[in-house]
C-alpha cells in the first residue's frame, strides 16, 4: 500500500461527529447571510458619499504643512522629524515608561500569586505520595487559600484597564500613576491565572522526586517546577506586555499624557496626518515589544 493510499483508509476509519458537522454548516449559513447582507448593502457603504469621505480622508493624512498645504513626498522625512522631535519622542517615552512599570510590577505580584493558586502546589501534601492523608482542617485551609486567590484573580481581570483608570484617575489625578496601577490590576488577574494554569499542567515527575527527597514546598516550586514553567511564564510576560504597550496608549484618551493624548488631540483639531503618525508610533513601539520578547524566549529556551 502505496502513502496516498495510507493516507485514504486513514481519512475514511476518521471518527466523524454529527454535531461538529452540523454546527459546521451552521456557521457557514451564518457567515453567507452576512456576506449577502453588506452586499445588499453596498450602495450605503460605498455611495458616492462614502467615496467623497474616502478620498478626503486619504488626503488629510498625507502631511501638511504649517499653512496647510500638501507636502511633496521628499518633505515627508523632515516633517516626521520635527513632529518626532516637538511630541512625538515624550509620548512614545511616556507609553513605554507605564507600559514596563506596570508590566514589571504585575509580573513580580502575578508569580508568588500564582503559587497559591496552583491546585498541585498549593495543597495541604504537594507532591507527597497518596499514603499520607493531611488533617481534614490542614485540607480545608489549603483549599480556601485556592479558591481565595483564583476568586481574586476574577476580580481583578473582570474590569478592564480603562475602567481601573477611570476609578484610579478620582483618587490620584490624571497621571501616569493611574494608569500602571490600573494595568497592574488587570494584568495580576490575567498572569495569575495563566502562570497557574501552567504550573498546574507540568509533569510531576520531577517535584514528586523532589518531594520524596526531602524538598519543601519553596523549594519544589524553586527547583522543580519554576525552572520549567519558565519559557511559558516569559511568553505570557511579553505578550501582556505588548497588550500593555496598547492599552498605555487607549489609557491617554482619559486624560492621562500618552500616545492617546496626542492622538485625540490631533483628531480633535482635525489634524489627521499627526494622528496617523501618532498610531504608526504606537504600532512601532508593540513591533519592537515583539521582537525583545522573540529574543527572550529564544534565550531561555537554549538555557533550558
Amino acid at each position: 500500500m502505496n502513502a496516498a493510499d495510507r493516507i485514504e483508509t486513514l481519512r475514511a476509519a476518521r471518527p466523524r461527529s454529527r454535531y461538529l458537522s452540523v454546527s459546521m454548516l451552521v456557521l457557514l449559513l451564518l457567515a453567507g447571510y452576512g456576506l449577502i447582507s453588506v452586499i445588499a448593502r453596498s450602495d450605503a457603504l460605498f455611495g458616492e458619499r462614502q467615496v467623497r469621505n474616502l478620498s478626503r480622508f486619504i488626503d488629510d493624512i498625507r502631511p501638511h504643512g504649517e499653512q496647510g498645504e500638501l507636502l511633496p513626498p521628499a518633505e515627508w522625512g523632515a516633517w516626521a522629524g520635527r513632529l518626532m522631535a516637538d511630541r512625538g519622542l515624550a509620548a512614545a517615552t511616556t507609553t513605554l515608561a507605564i507600559s514596563i512599570a506596570a508590566i514589571v510590577i504585575a509580573g513580580l505580584l502575578s508569580a508568588p500569586l500564582c503559587l497559591l493558586a496552583t491546585r498541585t502546589l498549593a495543597t495541604a501534601e504537594a507532591f507527597a505520595p497518596a499514603s499520607r492523608r493531611p488533617h481534614v482542617a490542614k485540607r480545608l485551609m489549603w483549599g480556601a487559600v485556592t479558591s481565595v486567590t483564583r476568586v481574586g484573580f476574577v476580580l481583578l481581570r473582570a474590569l478592564p484597564e480603562y475602567v481601573w483608570a477611570f476609578l484610579l484617575l478620582m483618587m490620584v489625578g490624571p497621571n501616569p500613576l493611574a494608569a500602571v496601577l490600573a494595568l497592574v490590576l488587570h494584568n495580576v488577574g490575567i498572569l495569575g491565572r495563566l502562570n497557574a494554569e501552567t504550573v498546574e499542567n507540568l509533569p510531576p515527575r520531577v517535584p514528586k522526586a523532589l518531594r520524596g527527597l526531602g524538598a519543601g514546598r519553596l523549594q519544589v516550586a524553586a527547583f522543580g517546577l519554576a525552572p520549567a514553567a519558565m519559557p511559558r511564564f516569559v511568553l505570557y510576560f511579553f505578550y501582556r506586555w505588548e497588550t500593555c504597550v496598547r492599552e498605555a496608549t487607549v489609557l491617554g484618551m482619559l486624560g492621562i499624557v500618552s500616545l492617546g493624548t496626542f492622538i485625540l488631540d490631533a483628531k480633535a483639531r482635525n489634524h489627521y496626518d499627526e494622528m496617523l503618525f501618532m498610531v504608526l508610533l504606537g504600532a512601532a513601539i508593540v513591533m519592537l515589544g515583539d521582537v525583545v520578547s522573540a529574543l527572550a524566549r529564544k534565550a531561555v529556551r537554549q538555557a533550558g
